[in-house]
């Protein structure tokens, strides 16, 4: 996207009017510093619809990054068409999604258009065990905001994804589990140069879920980063929106929940800190899950791994982009995969240890 928000402007107004937006007119733009594989901007609109209507419109364009990439195949417009098809789903509230463009000359890379949803997301840096509204919360607000985040994780593991999402199904043959972890075989190989942060341990992780994977056949919509960071919530705690359908994908329910645990974890116990009064720490939260209404996933230790082993490549290519990009230096880079890498050492060792 062009730094000349003027430029930029223009090119989006003319492109509204493309898809069939008329008298289209755009507040200025604004880009928040958040987020590392695309770029979003905030803006207001307004424009009459082919039949008359007007709109008048806060919204989001999240535009794909050319470059910088965390992710093997990002997909912009998968994302857009995952919350389309999740729209008016029971309990699964995503922002609406008003228009898409897969050709990159427009903007410089795909994007989509999506409403805004005003709320307050938890942070991750600093953490929202931490820092932050959440801290301002009561001990019973909290566990209210950690119950009805779950609450959707749980009710989006109950979606017919096979009336408007198999395109999320992966290919290949075998489970459902059996085809991500194919796919993550392939993540790893891609991320060979960023591999330098306990790569021994990162191995074995990779070797133990690939060689001790469960019995299961579930099929559900997994998020891919289902976590209090990617929710908005409301005024009342309830959740207005999930973001950041990036890495969803059709699996077992185990890889979400195991996810959650594991991005808790990370938050939380390896940076030494202790969760705020009301939220539940590991075991309360896989049996909150279940006292939900979430199906038993007996093998939590293994997705838990898992979550693990896919977080700590994520975090060694982030390391990469931080440095490329002059954001930070390489040493505080480094603590983000190693911190992460650490926690799949501790994940193996309770394996081995049960």
């Amino acid at each position: 996207m062009s730094t000349d928000s003027t430029v930029t402007r223009e090119v989006l107004a003319r492109w509204l009017a493309r898809q069939g937006c008329r008298d289209v007119r755009l507040g200025e733009l604004t880009q928040p510093d958040a987020g590392y594989s695309g770029r979003t901007v905030f803006v207001a609109a307004s424009w009459a619809e082919p039949g008359g209507t007007a709109r008048h419109e806060e919204l989001v364009v999240r535009v794909q990054s050319p470059d910088q990439q965390l992710f093997v195949a990002p997909d912009a417009v998968r994302q857009a068409e995952t919350m389309r098809g999740l729209a008016g789903e029971p309990g699964v509230p995503v922002p609406r999604i008003w228009f898409t463009e897969s050709d990159p000359a427009v903007l410089g890379a795909p994007f989509y258009v999506m409403g805004r949803v005003r709320g307050r997301v938890p942070g991750d840096v600093p953490s929202w065990h931490v820092r932050g509204w959440t801290v301002e919360l009561s001990p019973g607000q909290r566990t209210r905001l950690h119950d009805n985040g779950l609450a959707a994780l749980v009710a989006l593991h109950r979606v017919d994804w096979r009336r408007e999402l198999g395109f999320l199904d992966p290919a290949g043959t075998g489970t459902a589990l059996e085809r991500y972890l194919a796919q993550l075989e392939n993540w790893y190989a891609w991320c060979g140069p960023s591999r330098r942060f306990g790569p021994e341990v990162l191995a074995a992780g990779l070797a133990h879920v690939l060689e001790h994977r469960p019995d299961d056949d579930g099929e559900v919509v997994v998020w891919g980063d289902a976590r209090p960071g990617n929710i908005c919530f409301a005024d009342d705690l309830s959740v207005a929106a999930l973001f950041d359908w990036e890495t969803a994908t059709i699996g077992p329910p185990g890889i979400d929940l195991g996810w959650w645990l594991m991005f808790e974890r990370y938050l939380c116990e390896a940076q030494g800190k202790r969760r705020l009064d009301g939220v539940p720490g590991r075991a309360g939260t896989i049996a909150r899950y279940h006292e939900l209404g979430g199906v038993k996933i007996p093998d939590i230790d293994y997705y838990e791994l898992l979550a693990g082993v896919v977080m700590t490549l994520i975090a060694s290519r982030l390391a990469d982009v931080l440095v490329e990009t002059g954001r930070v230096t390489p040493e505080i880079a480094a603590i983000y995969p190693n911190r992460a890498v650490g926690l799949v050492g501790e994940s193996l060792a309770r394996i081995h240890a049960g």
